[in-house]
Formats: C-alpha cells, sequence, structure tokens
C-alpha cells in the first residue's frame, strides 16, 4: 500500500556545506507515486531543482514544493495541501540526490 509506504518516508536534514558543487539525481518510488529529481548545488546552497519525472495520483500541485526547497534551503519544508503524498515522495527524492553528494 503507497499510502504506508509514504507513511514510513523520514526526511533527513542534509548539512548542504557538506555537498559538492554539482548536479546530483535523486528518486523515490512507493510505487503508485514516483518521483526523479536533477539537484543542483553551488556553494553549499542549493541553486535549482528539475522535476525529471514526477508519477502521481492527483498531487501535480505537490511539484511547488521543490520552489519552497530552493527558498528555504531545506528539504522539510510544508508539504502541500492536498498533495501531501507526493510532496513527501518530491522531497524523498531530493534528499536520495544530496545523499549522493555527500563525500
Amino acid at each position: 500500500d503507497y499510502k504506508r509506504a509514504v507513511n514510513d518516508i523520514s526526511i533527513e536534514e542534509i548539512y548542504l556545506a557538506d555537498i559538492p558543487d554539482g548536479v546530483y539525481i535523486g528518486e523515490c518510488d512507493v510505487n503508485f507515486i514516483y518521483a526523479k529529481v536533477e539537484v543542483t548545488v553551488h556553494n553549499g546552497e542549493i541553486t535549482n531543482i528539475c522535476i525529471l519525472e514526477h508519477k502521481n495520483e492527483r498531487g501535480q500541485a505537490a511539484e511547488t514544493v521543490v520552489d519552497q526547497i530552493v527558498s528555504e534551503q531545506k528539504i522539510d519544508v510544508d508539504a502541500i495541501s492536498g498533495a501531501t503524498n507526493s510532496s513527501t515522495v518530491l522531497k524523498k527524492a531530493v534528499e536520495n540526490a544530496l545523499k549522493t553528494g555527500i563525500q
């Protein structure tokens, strides 16, 4: 059940200063909802997040969560009302992308 899988997702705080400049790909898949993102880091800041793929139920509105992540410079921003599951999957995809950059 994808809802249980989403509920089991926890978002870890990533220290952006630990991430070298670069472009990182991350994904999160809970079967019914899938996200693949490209995250650009420069000088310890997230400068851009591009959603490469986003399969969602009615979670299209969740895609604005990546703008919040860039503006607040943290992953665990508030979910988009009415699209909480997709918001969570997108945030986890961003976290997974950043984790690939940790040395």
